[in-house]
């Protein structure tokens, strides 16, 4: 994905930046911010006092990124985690921080000794633990997706305005250097009017498109089944679930889609300023359990799909948008040489660490990038089949770049915590970008599971007569999506996926 003779936090792959860690802490002496300046204000002299939702993976490097601020403006005042195996590193590095496993005993026993709550947590029970935060007037940084459903992305972006606190969205990529790069390329009008956009992913690198197993094990000695769980309906451990091959089942994960859409749709969303589809359609990889015999797994995500995105422009035009994942790929450009590798050409520079692309088709060229709007370059069909990077092109830069890129991103919501409500800008606020894009985001998955809809119909058969086939409504068609009003207008069962029941005892989302 990178040049490896630059050396900026930009160049550094995604895989390599969710393994980093960084060393260091620092110990709480004195009382939160929070406690002392009130709910809505936090005194610009003050460091920012955080609980950390979430340990491992992710969570670790979230944590390293936010103890490298270089202002050292923020301590880690809790820690909390379902898995002490995925904590142990972090309760080592911060053994000043209290250490919880359930996020709803933090938040009722130190909410007054914390200013805000970093969330790295499956996808099924990210919007339970940011709208806690923010109701009791936390600032949060959220991991992508926002949310598991289109109803719980809606209820935090508004949720972000009624309690005025700042919000972000962990899309490290959006404070990198790429994203201002384009947005100056287009502003100069390089490549003309862009007519479509094409994104793709090699995910999803976990199981998917296969049966719930039937084996029911032991759970593991450290993990907390029940609190994991959480907002999801009650099933039994199965192995190999965490800690990470949940993205790939519906009740947990929000598939290829959650886990890089946000990365690799968020720069047109936001270079293009788009909103709300209006129309959506899919093709969807079929799985055979036998002769002529469809497997039906309706629980897990598909192995791989081709979906189409239909944007309303503000010029009144129409953007088609295509997601593509599991191998399949976009037709290659002229501009790309027949024997590379397209996703390495086009998207991420590392040949050992190819993740995704964008590319922006405009009427007089094209331009791509890597995940998160990474290393830009501008494709002219000059026969060359080489493309021009950011360093290549004479175009004046007009909007101020982020310390730190990746690490910057973390940095930026910090000082912006400090500052206060509407103080200070971020790259991804819930408000206005990362809500709606998250939305978008999971508009495909809606489609998807919509594909499975199965009915049972009779069918008069030449040879046995009247019989029983499985009918698959949903299929082979585009839905209609009124944005304003979360619904599919054109066939009503799709709209069991805008929002789903949360387990008994947890308590749903209510502004």
């Amino acid at each position: 994905m990178k040049e490896k003779t630059l050396k900026s936090a930009e160049k550094i792959s995604r895989r390599q930046f969710i393994g980093m860690t960084a060393s260091g802490f620092a110990a709480i002496s004195v009382l939160p911010s929070y406690a002392i300046s009130g709910l809505g204000h936090v005194a610009p002299s003050d460091k920012l006092y955080i609980a950390k939702v979430g340990c491992g993976g992710m969570g670790g490097a979230d944590l390293g990124s936010l103890m490298k601020t270089p202002k050292k403006n923020a301590e880690i005042a809790f820690l909390c985690d379902v898995d002490d195996r995925q904590a142990k590193d972090a309760v080592t590095k911060y053994p000043k921080a209290k250490y919880y496993h359930d996020w709803r005993e933090l938040y009722d026993k130190e909410n007054k000794h914390f200013d805000a709550v970093c969330i790295s947590t499956p996808d099924h029970n990210h919007a339970i633990q940011a709208f806690n935060a923010m109701r009791m007037g936390k600032h949060v940084y959220l991991q992508k997706p926002l949310a598991h459903d289109i109803a719980e992305a809606r209820i935090l972006t508004q949720a972000a305005a009624k309690y005025r606190v700042v919000t972000q969205m962990g899309d490290q990529g959006n404070s990198c250097n790429g994203m201002k790069t384009m947005r100056e390329w287009f502003e100069a009008d390089l490549i003309g009017e862009i007519e479509k956009v094409y994104c793709w992913t090699n995910r999803p690198v976990w199981p998917q498109g296969i049966p719930w197993p039937a084996d029911k094990p032991a759970v593991p000695q450290g993990l907390n089944w029940d609190l994991w769980l959480g907002t999801a309906e009650y099933v039994d451990y199965i192995d190999n679930l965490v800690p990470f091959n949940w993205r790939g089942w519906w009740a947990f994960g929000t598939g290829a889609l959650g886990d890089m859409g946000c990365h690799i749709i968020g720069p047109p969303f936001k270079l293009l300023e788009l909103g709300y589809p209006s129309e959506i359609s899919c093709s969807v990889s079929t799985v055979y359990s036998g002769i002529f015999e469809e497997a039906y797994y309706p629980d897990s995500g598909p192995v791989s799909c081709s979906i189409r995105y239909k944007f309303p422009l503000k010029n009144g035009k129409m953007l088609d948008l295509y997601w593509m994942d599991g191998g399949i790929m976009p037709e290659r450009p002229d501009e790309v040489a027949p024997d590379v590798d397209l996703t390495h050409a086009m998207g991420d520079l590392d040949p050992n660490d190819i993740e995704g692309a964008t590319v922006f088709v405009g009427k007089k060229g094209k331009v791509s990038c890597g995940w998160g709007g990474s290393d830009p370059r501008l494709w002219v069909n000059d026969g060359s089949h080489k493309p021009l990077f950011a360093k290549d092109v004479n175009i004046p830069e007009k909007y101020r770049r982020i310390p730190g890129e990746f690490d910057g991103h973390y940095w930026s919501w910090i000082d912006a915590c400090i500052a206060g409500y509407d103080k200070a800008e971020v790259e991804s606020p819930f408000e206005g970008y990362a809500g709606p894009l998250t939305e978008a985001v999971l508009m495909g998955n809606l489609i998807l599971r919509s594909y499975n809809i199965r009915q049972t119909v009779k069918q008069n058969d030449p040879v046995y007569g009247e019989i029983d086939v499985s009918s698959f409504p949903g299929r082979n068609m585009t839905y209609k999506w009124d944005g304003a009003n979360m619904r599919i207008t054109n066939f009503e069962p799709a709209n069991q996926f805008i929002k789903r029941k949360y387990r008994a005892g947890w308590e749903e989302l209510k502004l």
